[in-house]
């Protein structure tokens, strides 16, 4: 699995922290998310699909 993240939608929201903080990491006075692991093993699909999932700006993709 692979995660990419949109730069020009991603709002800061901070969802996908929230759901895979292993995967996703927000600073603070940051408006983006910073990706911590672009290709997550399975054993954090649930949360990865989550965060795609939960994300308000549909910031994230999720390639197989």
């Amino acid at each position: 699995m692979r995660v990419v993240v949109d730069r020009d939608l991603c709002q800061g929201h901070g969802m996908c922290v929230l759901e895979a903080p292993d995967v996703f990491a927000l600073d603070k006075g940051d408006d983006q998310v910073r990706l911590l692991d672009g290709h997550p093993d399975e054993s954090r699909r649930d949360g990865v699909l989550a965060a795609a999932r939960y994300c308000p700006t549909t910031a994230l993709t999720i390639e197989e």
